[in-house]
């Protein structure tokens, strides 16, 4: 190999690695120092857990290490058929809000417009809310059994009524002047609600969505677990009967997961869609 080939071949090593500092360090950059000592904060948690249970100090029974976590799912799907409980919960969660949305969103439009139906309605839905749902699942269980109208219903109780006053209170920051211009300018009562009314509470009905992610899939748990036949609720309460803790723990961050990925899923749609309609 001759001298200049030599040369050219140090040069590309000396470029290459002066370019792959150069990447680390603007990538070291980008991050903020917050996010750094999050990362460290948390490797330092999952190392203090797996060396505690590694070492016996914490016995297994009690807390899963996050290797143990890690080989649980792979179990999950094959030995416990995880994708169909799954689907389960997440159509039951589903379909719970999405009438939870409907109705409660036409009942606060309702209550929200119309002052008569608000002195109407309101006394017996603080009461209604004010119920404790733990303690009518049992009379439930009894008129709706086990199926998914049981959890769907649950999902219902829990999400309508902020729904309801999310909106009367978006409906509240209307300004009468808007409501009055729309009105001389020939919309109608229907062209007033969409126009008008729906953009400007899209961020209180937003809100609530946004809290809703989290508890419809809570909701879903806690009915599952209580009585039924399918779902991630069930399984979980299998896998505690059987004092599978590291299955548990990798339920509890699927589902966590998931609900970070709604209302992620949530704010971009905020974003996208519902922001630029209210300044259309």
């Amino acid at each position: 190999m001759s001298v200049e080939s030599i040369e050219s071949v140090v040069d590309v090593q000396t470029t290459t690695g002066k370019n792959s500092r150069t990447t680390l360090r603007s990538l070291t950059a980008k991050l903020p120092w917050i996010v750094i000592i999050q990362i460290a904060v948390v490797a330092a948690i999952l190392l203090a857990v797996q060396m505690a249970v590694d070492s016996g100090a914490v016995k297994r029974i009690y807390l899963a290490s996050p290797t143990q976590i890690l080989a649980a799912f792979p179990q999950l799907f094959t030995r416990e058929n995880l994708l169909f409980h799954l689907s389960v919960t997440l159509a039951e969660a589903g379909v719970g809000v999405a009438l939870s949305a409907i109705l409660g969103i036409a009942t606060g439009i309702a209550m929200g417009l119309f002052p008569k139906v608000h002195r109407f309605l309101n006394p017996f839905l603080i009461w209604f809310m004010a119920i404790p749902k733990v303690t009518i699942i049992p009379l439930l269980t009894l008129y709706l059994g086990l199926g998914f109208e049981h959890k769907v219903f649950i999902i219902f109780l829990f999400c309508y009524f902020l729904f309801v006053f999310n909106t009367i209170a978006g409906i509240k920051q209307v300004q009468d002047n808007h409501i009055k211009v729309a009105r001389a300018l020939g919309a109608t009562q229907r062209q007033i609600i969409w126009k008008v009314v729906l953009p400007s509470a899209a961020p209180s009905i937003v809100a609530a969505v946004r809290i809703e992610a989290a508890t419809c899939l809570l909701a879903t748990l806690f009915a599952e677990i209580v009585a039924s036949k399918a779902g991630v609720g069930n399984l979980l309460n299998k896998l505690s009967g059987i004092y599978d803790t590291a299955g548990v723990f990798a339920l509890v961050i699927l589902v966590t997961s998931i609900a970070l990925l709604i209302i992620y899923l949530v704010d971009l749609l905020e974003r996208r869609v519902l922001l630029k309609w209210k300044y259309v």
